[in-house]
């Protein structure tokens, strides 16, 4: 057994001031909730004074969360005080201990201005526009796969949709259209994820990232503007002169953002509905359930773990005296978990009363601004998942990803059983 599940056994017994919820193998091995459970319940903002990533607090509450979230006056996310993750660029070793400026990795202004330019690629008349391609691509996906055999959900289906769907917000060449995949999974990676064998090829893969993308630039800066990513960035004149480093920070966000999450959503949709069979057969029974099953799902798998934010002033948070300059963690999977906000909230329940009531998107300016390309997306999916199968049954344990931020899955075999 390893220490992570070994000590989940005995989180009890744990002196408060030793608990530190930010160990990666706790979120790989799915074992870090009961850590929470303990948190939420005796100390809701938690100071940890030593781990991997330094001191830090951790906002466990859903309320508290939201006080955090929507106050960045107080709690800044800018990249040059660490930005949005607990990790700090110095963790990466020299010469990786770079800055990636990106959106929502700053404050007001600038924030706003940037994020105002990406914006209309996911405002609902471009996602009705979308609608059609999105499920025509995700039939074809599922009528490729083989009924009856194991497979690879995750590569086969997750991956496949959201990466297709990337590069045409994109307008990305369609052949290396994998090569998002790649470099969003780089992007969160740590030399401890398998993903990449050191730091120095993290940052070799994120430059030729960089550099495939200034290529695309170059010809589309020059050219009438097109509705893609791209080129809505390269006319705007809050992105066009963007340094390099802050070029390829708002690359990052836009690949793991349209990615990453969407991906593992639609895999723990999946899980999900087959851990809790009653509701699989609720949503069989009644498939105007689906909006209300994609926010549920969206909420029980929480695909960011967390969001930090640096304080800039001293700020009083649930009687603790939080001091500028300390690096607040707000843990979205603790607050969706919060048995005073949400109804049994370690059940997965496809028609809740309000099953849009989650943290999973964030709050305040920086709410996730493809929210509902990601809504789209997953139900889309299922809805053409219900036309073809009777069942999609998980055949083995997932295999989940060795990270503390990105809540997702390497792998999840499954089987997919043809309608009678």
């Amino acid at each position: 057994m390893s220490t992570a599940a070994a000590e989940v056994n005995d989180v009890n017994s744990i002196p408060l001031d030793e608990m530190n919820v930010s160990n990666p193998a706790l979120f790989q091995q799915n074992v870090i909730e009961p850590y929470f459970d303990r948190l939420r319940a005796e100390d809701p903002v938690h100071y940890c004074p030593d781990s991997a990533y330094g001191p830090y607090w951790s906002v466990t509450r859903y309320k508290d969360i939201m006080e955090v979230d929507i106050n960045h006056k107080v709690f800044s996310s800018k990249s040059s005080l660490g930005g949005i993750t607990i990790a700090d660029p110095k963790d990466r070793g020299p010469g990786n201990d770079f800055e990636l400026p990106m959106f929502i990795a700053m404050d007001p202004p600038k924030h706003d201005e940037q994020r105002k330019v990406v914006s209309p690629i996911v405002g609902p008349g471009n996602l009705a526009k979308m609608e059609d391609t999105i499920r025509e691509r995700a039939g074809e996906i599922l009528d490729s796969l083989p009924v009856g055999e194991d497979i690879d959900w995750v590569d086969l289906v997750s991956i496949e949709l959201t990466t297709m769907t990337l590069a045409t917000l994109f307008d990305f060449p369609w052949e290396d259209r994998r090569k998002l995949t790649r470099w969003s999974d780089v992007a969160t990676a740590t030399p401890e994820s398998g993903i990449v064998e050191s730091w120095d090829q993290r940052r070799e893969e994120l430059f030729e990232c960089a550099n495939y993308f200034k290529t695309l630039w170059d010809e589309r800066i020059n050219a009438e503007p097109k509705n893609d990513l791209i080129s809505m960035m390269a006319h705007s004149p809050a992105t066009r002169d963007m340094p390099y480093m802050e070029f390829l920070g708002n690359l990052v966000l836009l690949i793991v953002g349209g990615n990453d999450t969407t991906r593992n959503s639609i895999s723990g949709a999946v899980l999900a509905l087959n851990e809790n069979p009653d509701e699989y057969q609720k949503l069989i029974d009644d498939p105007s359930l689906m909006p209300s099953m994609i926010s549920e799902v969206i909420r029980w798998q929480t695909p960011l773990a967390h969001m930090r934010r640096t304080a800039v002033a001293d700020y009083e948070l649930g009687g603790k005296q939080i001091k500028s300059g300390d690096k607040v963690i707000m843990w979205y999977l603790s607050g969706n978990r919060d048995d005073t906000e949400i109804d049994r909230p370690y059940d997965f329940i496809i028609d809740r009363e309000n099953p849009r009531k989650h943290l999973a998107f964030g709050f305040g300016i920086h709410r996730c601004v493809g929210n509902r390309l990601a809504e789209q997306q997953l139900r889309i999916i299922w809805e053409e998942i219900m036309k073809r199968f009777s069942r999609v049954e998980v055949v083995g344990e997932p295999e989940r990803v060795f990270s503390n931020f990105v809540r997702g899955y390497k792998t999840l075999p499954v089987r997919l059983h043809p309608k009678t």
